[in-house]
């Protein structure tokens, strides 16, 4: 298989998969994660709404695709043309203050009874902020259709999230095709979820990540077809196109995904079992964009920027009893919001927060990530973006900025102010370790890794 720009592209390997696999529900990831919804699960706080897009970059009606469409395969995705409401990437100019770049990004995104899908795009309109939401293949196929999804290592048919129904894939579809247009990132999650050590992803081998990932797309291409809804509207992207990048389930088995993913022509990988807070790096090619260590409020250890962390974390009791549940979101609303300023005043290293489409603890932790959205998206100097926007900038940059930006350790300042420390003079530093090479192998101390 060849990467993009060679004589095929991996459209004709996946037209020869048939499709299908879908989504039991929006679930978290995780060997041991708590109960979680499926389509007929119970319904949340979110709402299903459209608002227009406030501020720079107002826009067309977001389901209002553009007139000139060319359909692909059987009709489920298409071609419209270049995405919407993409920014410019720009080169920092001699002395410029980096951006403070802020990545929200979704496991599994798919539309359940919890509308939750629908209601953190208006979120996203409303504040400024577009995502990148990691469908899960499987979310687009339904159940009497599950053998055609033969997952690595396993039975063909098997799903540790199950599959989806009809009117799932129509709603999950909806939103998919809105996102889109609002100028998202549709990326991937991958399909089955399979986790552990016995025949999980993180014993899968690069060809057996190349399947996976073949059968995902086909399943996004031929929707329509295994759905029985011909007569829906088609995606308006091209997903051989669109797919740049995902997040392994449990964050398990980067090593040969990311060797995977280089044969495939991605541009970035979010599956990294753990990070700083530090400007990011490629392997082998691709762009390492990790969930990061941040502060627990309260407690002596840092956890990884995701819900499940923070659920995993609950707040301890306080004479003898623990804090409404309510209220155990706070923790991971001002532990984001630690994190955020930390960067924000000191290296600008863009921050990563992961997220699920999911009401754990009465929604508690859906309402804590609406709250920072609201409270750094607005800020000056801010960009709320999604991965694929994050990696145009990065590669517009000065490889030469970019290893300056390196040396800058976790929440520290550059010596003398921006203006001099990215001043046009030349400056090498080979002499001198990056913070990743003098992070190598630190881990922070945390309750729990991500088990997403």
């Amino acid at each position: 298989m060849r990467a993009r720009g060679g004589g095929w592209t991996r459209r004709n390997v996946t037209a020869l998969l048939a499709a299908a696999v879908a989504l039991s529900v929006p679930v978290g990831c995780s060997e041991d994660s708590p109960q979680t919804h499926g389509p007929g699960g119970t319904a949340g706080s979110g709402h299903d709404r459209d608002s227009p897009r406030k501020g720079p970059g107002a826009s067309i009606h977001p389901d209002k695709a553009p007139k000139v469409i060319r359909l692909i395969g059987d009709g489920s995705t298409s071609d419209t043309g270049p995405q919407p409401h993409q920014p410019k990437a720009e080169p920092l100019a001699p002395g410029e203050k980096p951006p403070q770049f802020v990545v929200f990004s979704w496991d599994g995104a798919g539309q359940d009874k919890q509308k939750l899908f629908s209601h953190f795009r208006a979120v996203g309109k409303k504040y400024g902020a577009t995502m990148t939401y990691f469908l899960s293949g499987v979310y687009l196929l339904p159940a009497e259709k599950r053998y055609l999804y033969d997952p690595p290592e396993h039975r063909r048919g098997a799903s540790s999230i199950g599959f989806n129904d009809v009117e799932g894939i129509r709603a999950t579809v909806g939103q998919l095709r809105g996102a889109w247009l609002d100028g998202n990132e549709i990326g991937t999650h991958f399909n089955g979820h399979f986790c552990g050590r016995r025949r999980g992803v993180g014993t899968w081998s690069a060809r057996e990540w190349i399947s996976e990932i073949q059968q995902a797309e086909s399943f996004v291409e031929n929707w329509r077809t295994n759905a029985g809804l011909e007569h829906e509207k088609p995606l308006p992207f091209d997903y051989d196109k669109e797919l740049v990048g995902g997040r392994a389930p449990c964050l398990q088995g980067q090593k040969n995904l990311i060797r995977a993913a280089a044969k495939l022509g991605w541009r970035y990988d979010a599956s990294s079992p753990g990070g700083l807070q530090i400007w990011p790096r490629k392997i082998h090619g691709i762009w390492d964009f990790p969930l990061q260590q941040i502060p627990v409020p309260g407690r002596a250890f840092e956890t990884l920027s995701m819900d499940y962390n923070f659920l995993a974390n609950k707040p301890r009791k306080e004479k003898g009893k623990r804090p409404k549940r309510s209220t155990w979101g706070r923790p991971m609303r001002d532990g984001m919001l630690a994190a955020f300023d930390r960067a924000y005043e000191g290296n600008r290293a863009p921050l990563f927060i992961g997220n699920h489409f999911e009401s754990w603890n009465g929604g508690t932790y859906m309402r804590a990530v609406e709250d920072v959205i609201k409270k750094v998206c607005s800020r000056q100097g801010v960009r709320c973006v999604s991965f694929k926007q994050l990696a145009d900038w990065l590669d517009a940059q000065n490889p030469r900025v970019l290893e300056k930006l390196r040396v800058l350790d976790v929440g520290t300042r550059p010596p003398g102010g921006w203006k001099g420390y990215l001043a046009a003079e030349p400056w090498r530093t080979s002499a001198r370790e990056t913070a990743h090479e003098r992070t190598s192998g630190h881990h922070t101390r945390t309750a729990k890794r991500e088990r997403e």
